[in-house]
This record gives C-alpha cells, structure tokens and sequence, in this order.
C-alpha cells in the first residue's frame, strides 16, 4: 500500500516529490487527527507525571545545568536536596498542565496540532519558571533573555526524552493489550483468511467468504451490494440490509467506511490519492476501480492507513 497524489495538471507523484502544497495538504491533515485515548488517560498521566520527576530529578544531579554545582558551598547531599527542590518545582508546571488537560479534552477530541502546541507551552512555562528561579536565587547580572535560552535548552532535554520514551512505552503496552484482547476474544491477528458472514437485516446468514476476496461494500438504497473477487474474475453478491448496520460489525475484519455509500477492505487497498474534488481508493485489482473517500470519513482513512503503513 503506498500514499500516492495527483497533481491538478493529472500528473502522478510519488511522496518523495510530492509538491509543495500537497505536502501541506498531508500536514493538515497530520495535524488534526486525533491522538490516542491512552495519552490522555488518568492512570497514564499520573505515570507520565512521575516518570517526568524521576527523569528531571536525575538530569539535574548528573547533567547540572544552570550552575547548580556552585550555588552554594554544601555538601553533595544538601546540593541533591536543594537541586531536588528546584527541578520538583519546574515539574509542577507539568501536573497542574496535565490535570488541566484531561479535564478540557475529556470529551473533546485532542488532535496532534494541540497536543504539539501544549507540549510547546509546558515547555516555555516551565524553562520562564526555571529563568525566575535561577534569576532569584543566583542574583546573577546576566542579561534575563540569555537565561532564559539557556533554560529553555535544558528545558527541552528535561522534558521531550521523557515524554518520548513515555509515548512510545504507552504505545507498546496499547499494542499488547490490543493482541491479548484478540487472544482473549479467540480473533485471528490477520484476516487474510477469515471467513466473513453477512447477515440481512433480520439477522440472517445470507453470505459468507474469505476476507481477502472481499474488495469493497456498496450501498444501493436499502440494500447492500457486495463487490468480491471470485478467483480472476469480479462477482458481487446482494443482501437486503444498510452500511450503518454492518459497519460495527466489519470493523474488526478491515473493512471501513470511506463514504456514505462505500466501505472497502483496507488489505485490498492500493493507492490513496489526491484529486481536485478530494482523496480517492483505488483497489488491487486488474482493472482500475476509484472509490471516493468523503469528507466526513477523510480522517479515519488516514488515521486508519498510518496504522497499516507503520505494521508495513
């Protein structure tokens, strides 16, 4: 599977010369995907939090930054303790900014834009917090904007380490809980030979095959017309029931709604492109099938596809 564009003049590019604005166009679109829940979960903050603390507490002892080895003339015990205080205050920037966050995004989406620019301002706060600190205790003649970078400096060190290796441990423990869930459940991992039925809208097996025939689902009024590969040649396969009744139940077999009128199988997916009127699916087949791609579902395609494209 492969993100490929299209420029206005028809011209196709790959993502290593995508144009200017289209790179743009993917950026914005990046940027208001929604994070993931776990983020933003109470037990991970606290973790978040105290892993944070942790880190700083033993940067600030071994890397010493803003000349906290010569403030006084104490010994190395009293220095951990008064250092200890100093990184302990800066990291209350952090608890007070992660409570607020999970209070404000609790039930509003938080997407990768505002995560980026929260992190940005816990940053300045917290190295704005170190400057006054520093400016208050040392009664340095130092000019406050040099301090101020230099807090900042560190500032990035103290905090974006942690707050990687806590993303990434979050998304692995997601991952595993994701896999026991499937274990638990009895799922296959990989649907590339499961069976999936479909049902009427009584409830009743009307159809049933491989989920890696399967390209994609269309609707046509109160019925459902199934587009599938039977060995080289296209079948379709018709049942009485809607797309919004089967979408839940199809989910979990890789099958997702890109359009009011279509939900496709992301393992017969091949292009994601970019036309004037908005992204288009083409699927892996012989002969070229466009599927549009609405707006309303344009977010959870590409959120759906960088999840595909990462296991890829």
């Amino acid at each position: 599977m492969v993100l490929k564009f299209e420029t206005d003049c028809g011209v196709n590019v790959n993502e290593n010369e995508l144009p200017l604005k289209d790179v743009i166009w993917v950026l914005m679109l990046l940027i208001e995907l929604k994070v993931p829940a776990y983020l933003n979960s109470k037990t991970n903050i606290v973790r978040h939090i105290l892993f944070t603390a942790l880190f700083a507490l033993v940067f600030i002892n071994l890397y010493a930054p803003f000349g906290v080895d010569t403030w006084y003339n104490v010994t190395n015990l009293q220095l951990f303790f008064s250092s200890s205080l100093v990184i302990l205050t800066g990291v209350l920037v952090v608890v007070i900014s992660r409570v607020i966050m999970y209070h404000v995004y609790k039930r509003n989406p938080l997407t990768y834009g505002r995560y980026a620019l929260w992190i940005a301002a816990e940053i300045i706060s917290m190295a704005m917090v170190y400057t006054i600190l520093q400016e208050a205790v040392l009664d340095t003649q130092t000019d406050f904007i040099v301090v101020f970078k230099s807090s900042l400096t560190t500032t990035l060190l103290v905090l974006l380490i942690p707050y990687t290796i806590t993303w990434l441990y979050f998304s692995w423990m997601e991952k595993n809980r994701k896999l026991e869930k499937l274990e638990n459940a009895g799922v296959p991992k990989t649907f590339s030979m499961a069976m999936i039925p479909f049902h009427d809208e009584k409830g009743e097996l009307r159809f049933s095959l491989k989920a890696h025939d399967l390209l994609y689902l269309e609707a046509a009024d109160n019925y459902v017309i199934i587009h599938y590969q039977d060995h080289n040649r296209r079948s379709k396969y018709m049942i009485r029931n809607t797309l919004k009744n089967m979408e839940q139940g199809l989910k979990e077999a890789g099958v997702i709604r890109c359009h009011r009128s279509y939900m496709v199988n992301f393992d017969r997916l091949k292009i994601i492109r970019k036309e004037r009127d908005g992204l288009v699916i083409e699927m892996d087949v012989p002969e070229k099938n466009i599927i549009p791609v609405s707006r309303t579902y344009v977010e959870q395609v590409m959120r759906i596809f960088s999840g595909y494209s990462t296991q890829e």
